[in-house]
C-alpha cells in the first residue's frame, strides 16, 4: 500500500475530493493542515493557524507558519509517505520546499500563481524557489499551467478539478404550478471583484429593461468581501426586488440550486479553471462565461453555453437574451454539456489519470 501525505487545508471540499479518492483506491492518505479541518478516514494533522487571518497579513507575517517546520519535519519522517503533494504553491508550497523531501509534488491552484508572486519581488522569488524545489507540478488548467511558466521551465501535468456527474445532474425540482414560474438567471460564486458579479448585474438590469412584460428573476449564491457593494448596486438600479442573494450554499444545495436555473452566468475577470460553469453544464444547464483564465477549455462556445469577452455588461445581455427567446437552444445546450462534461471532466475520469502519474512517479518511470 502506497502512502501519501498532502499538505493543504483540510477544511477545503477539494482537499477532501483527492483524500476520498486515494483512500477508496487503497492509499494510506495523510493531511498536514495549517487550519483546523477533519477528513473521516483520513490522519489530519491540524496547526490551528486562522489562515484567513494570515491571507491579509504583510508577506513577513504570512510566513509566520515556518515556524513549525520543526514538527512538520518529524511528522514526514514518521509517515515516510511515497510521495509528498503540496497544494496551494504559496504557503504550503513553502514549507514543501524547506522539507526537502522527495519525490515531492506542487499543485498550483490560482491565486497562488496569478496574484501572490505579482504582489512584489519577495513573492515572486518565493514562487520560483518552491516551483524550483518541486520534483512535479499539477495544475487544472492549461491557462495556469502557461501562467505558471512564468515562473520555471518544468513540465506542468494538467490535472482538472473532476465533477461528480452522479452529483451534479438534471432533477426534477417540484414547482407551485398555480404560478407563473419565472425565468431564472443565476450564479454560484464566492462575491469577490475578480468575478464581475456586478457586471451581471448590470447585465440584468439591461435585461429586465426589454423585457418589462416578462417575469425574470437573478439569483446570487455565494458570500463574499462584495455583498454590501453588490446589494446596494442592485438598489441603486432598481433591481433588488428581483435578485435574491441566496448566501453561502452547503455543498449538497448546490447542484439541487443549479437545476433551478434556466441559465448560469459567471462574469469572471479572471479564472483559473472553472469549477463551476462544469458543474452547472453537468447539471444540464447551459454557461455563459467570460473569456478568461481556464473558462474557454470548459465550455463549448455556442454548443454548451456562450463565451463573452470580461467587463462586458452588453455582451452579457445579448447571450442572456439569445438563450432566454430560445427554450430548444437551452435544451439542446444543456443535453451537450452534460455530454462534454461526462467525456472529458468526470471526476473518476480525472483522478484516475492523476493516479497514473503517483504511480509512475513512486515507480520511477517519470
Amino acid at each position: 500500500m502506497s502512502t501519501i501525505c498532502y499538505l493543504a487545508d483540510a477544511s477545503n471540499p477539494h482537499t477532501i475530493k483527492w483524500c476520498n479518492y486515494f483512500k477508496s483506491k487503497g492509499y494510506d492518505v495523510n493531511v498536514i493542515s495549517l487550519n483546523e479541518g477533519s477528513i473521516e478516514g483520513v490522519k489530519v494533522y491540524n496547526f490551528g493557524f486562522n489562515v484567513k487571518e494570515l491571507k491579509n497579513a504583510s508577506p513577513f507575517r504570512k510566513v509566520k507558519y515556518i515556524s513549525v517546520i520543526g514538527e512538520i519535519k518529524k511528522i514526514i519522517n514518521e509517515i515516510k509517505p511515497d510521495i509528498l503533494h503540496a497544494h496551494y504553491a504559496s504557503s504550503y508550497g513553502l514549507i514543501g520546499s524547506l522539507l526537502n523531501y522527495k519525490p515531492y509534488v506542487i499543485s498550483v491552484w490560482g491565486t497562488d500563481i496569478y496574484d501572490f508572486p505579482n504582489g512584489g519581488f519577495i513573492q515572486k522569488l518565493i514562487i520560483k524557489h518552491n516551483l524550483k524545489k518541486a520534483d512535479y507540478i499539477f495544475s487544472t488548467s492549461k491557462d495556469m499551467a502557461r501562467e505558471t511558466n512564468k515562473y520555471t521551465d518544468k513540465k506542468i501535468y494538467i490535472t482538472p478539478f473532476g465533477i461528480d456527474i452522479d452529483v451534479f445532474k438534471s432533477m426534477k425540482i417540484e414547482e407551485n404550478t398555480t404560478i407563473e414560474k419565472p425565468f431564472i438567471i443565476g450564479t454560484i460564486k464566492t462575491l469577490e471583484k475578480k468575478y464581475g458579479i456586478n457586471y451581471l448585474i448590470r447585465a440584468f438590469k439591461l435585461v429586465k429593461d426589454q423585457y418589462k412584460d416578462k417575469k425574470i428573476v437573478l439569483k446570487i449564491a455565494g458570500s463574499g468581501s462584495q455583498m454590501d457593494n453588490l446589494l446596494n448596486l442592485t438598489k441603486e438600479l432598481g433591481i433588488d426586488k428581483d435578485v435574491d442573494f441566496l448566501g453561502r450554499l452547503p455543498l449538497d444545495e448546490v447542484s439541487k440550486t443549479f437545476n433551478t436555473f434556466d441559465i448560469a452566468v459567471f462574469p469572471s475577470l479572471r479564472e483559473s479553471f472553472g469549477v463551476a460553469a462544469l458543474e452547472a453544464q453537468a447539471c444540464e444547464i447551459p454557461a455563459i462565461v467570460t473569456n478568461v483564465g481556464g473558462h474557454p477549455e470548459v465550455v463549448l462556445n455556442n454548443k454548451s453555453g456562450i463565451i463573452v469577452e470580461s467587463e462586458n455588461e452588453e455582451q452579457l445581455k445579448d447571450a442572456i437574451i439569445k438563450l432566454l427567446e430560445n427554450q430548444d437552444l437551452r435544451n439542446n445546450m444543456g443535453k451537450t454539456g452534460r455530454k462534454f462534461v461526462k467525456e472529458n471532466y468526470e471526476v473518476n475520469l480525472n483522478f484516475n489519470d492523476i493516479e497514473k502519474i503517483y504511480e509512475n512517479i513512486i515507480n520511477k518511470n517519470i
